[in-house]
Formats: structure tokens, sequence, C-alpha cells
């Protein structure tokens, strides 16, 4: 094979290789609700999507008691913890000690839903318990606080559930701004009229000013527009002020004709 030939089967092989990858990352996994395929509600569909932007953090938090638990948590939200294993693993239990993992949550059975300024997340069908809990499979619950201008942060474990007969669960907590509400408008009626009435005027002025500018070519106080009405109406009112002064003044009795006459000695 010739050395040009040669160089272009390379570089083909080099972009078959980069598609591929991009085609593998692209096809990473989500979250499935439980239940029927395509059985979730809208409430389900609006909160997924809402947690999405949490999707390419991942997580990590070490817990060690004493000698004998010696544990990192690796969490994602509604992907895969090892992309590589296809195991649908959301939330994985690795022993510092020994490197065995354990599943606590898959992402394919997932369950969420919130209140004003929460998210709660599960993963079911975890690897099963030894021996407790009755051998059932493992469960991650992540709940999810609202914190303003926070992404994400704070992940940590709370508790371990493990010592009931059912029904046990990991229990994890983290803040971040998706959980919060969406922040409504506060403008009273009487503040949306008062700005549109601002606006107006400021809109007549502007427009009155560069028309009598440009277009009449008036010159030092005629370029206000419709000068003259404004002009005769503060007379107006000023002449109404000042009657109202003389008619207020002159309705007062003087003094002297409330005095009684003063008697001769």
């Amino acid at each position: 094979m010739s050395s040009p030939c040669y160089t272009s089967a390379v570089l083909v092989l080099f972009v078959a290789l980069a598609v591929g990858v991009e085609a593998e990352q692209a096809k990473e996994r989500s979250c499935d609700v439980v239940g029927e395929e395509g059985s979730e509600s809208q409430m389900e569909r609006a909160l997924l999507k809402k947690l999405e932007p949490l999707s390419q953090i991942r997580f990590n938090v070490t817990v060690e008691k004493g000698k004998t638990e010696n544990y990192v948590y690796h969490f994602r939200v509604c992907r895969e913890v090892n992309t590589s294993m296809h195991d649908f693993g959301g939330l994985v239990q690795t022993d510092r000690q020994s490197g065995r993992t354990t599943v606590i949550g898959r992402i394919n059975e997932t369950q969420v839903f919130n209140g004003s300024d929460w998210i709660m997340l599960i993963y079911k069908g975890g690897d099963s318990y030894g021996t407790h809990c009755s051998g059932e499979k493992r469960r991650a619950v992540i709940m999810i606080s609202c914190k303003q201008g926070a992404t994400a942060s704070s992940f940590s474990i709370i508790s371990e559930e493990r010592e009931k007969e059912q029904e046990c669960f990991y229990l994890f907590e983290m803040d971040s701004s998706v959980a919060c509400p969406a922040e409504d408008s506060h403008l009273s009626v009487g503040s949306i009229l008062l700005i549109t009435f601002a606006s107006v005027i400021a809109v007549y002025i502007i427009g009155g000013f560069l028309y009598q500018r440009l277009v009449v070519g008036a010159k030092g106080m005629e370029q206000f527009p419709h000068f003259s009405f404004w002009q005769d109406l503060g007379n107006l009112v000023a002449a109404i002020n000042t009657e109202l002064e003389y008619k207020e003044r002159n309705s007062y009795p003087k003094m002297e004709d409330h005095c009684p006459p003063e008697r001769a000695l």
C-alpha cells in the first residue's frame, strides 16, 4: 500500500472510532419510571426534564465507620455511573477495602415526585441484601432540596435503614436550584398600570419633542409637544387657584364684627 493510501486509511479509521465513541456517549441511558413503557404521568416527565441539567455531574461521598465499613457512594442523576457495565446502576457503592461494588439503585426502576421546594428521586431494583431485609433488593432515596444559586452541592448520605423486614432503603440528600419553585411576578395591577402610564408619557414627550424639532423645526420651549395647550392649561389652573384663595380669605369674618362694644366707664 502506498504511503498516501495508508495515511488515508488511518485517518478514516480514526474518524470511524471518534464517531463510534460519540454515538456511544449519545446513547447514554436515562431514567425509566416504574411501570409500563410510556405510562409516565405529565408531572413525572416534567420533573425528569427539570433534573436534566444535573445529568452530566458525578457525585461521590465517602463513609468510614471504624475498620469494618469504608465505602464510596457514586451517584448520577438519571444516568449510569459506569456506562461500560450496562447495569443501569444510578447509585453504586464501592468497598474501598475489597474493591467490591454493589448497585444500590437502578435508573430503569425510577420513581420521582416533588413538593413545593424539594424533589424526591428514588432508584429501586438494586442488588439484593444478604441477611438483611428478607433478602429484598436495595433501594436508594435521594432528597433534593431547593437552594437558590447552587447547581448542585452538599451530596451526602443520611442513613441506611436495614433493620426492617421490608422496605429498607439508603437515604441521601443534596441541594440544587432545580428543586426551587419558579419565581412568579409580584407586580400588582396598580404597578402595571403605573408603569404603562409612565411609558406612554415618556413616548409622548420624546416622540413629540423629536417631531417638533425635526419636522416642524421648532426651537426652545416650542419643541415641547403641544406647548401652547399645556401653557394655557397651566395659566387656567393658576387662575382657578388664585380665585379659590381669594374666596377663602374673604369667607372668614373680621374680628371686630364679633367683638362686643366697649362700655363707657
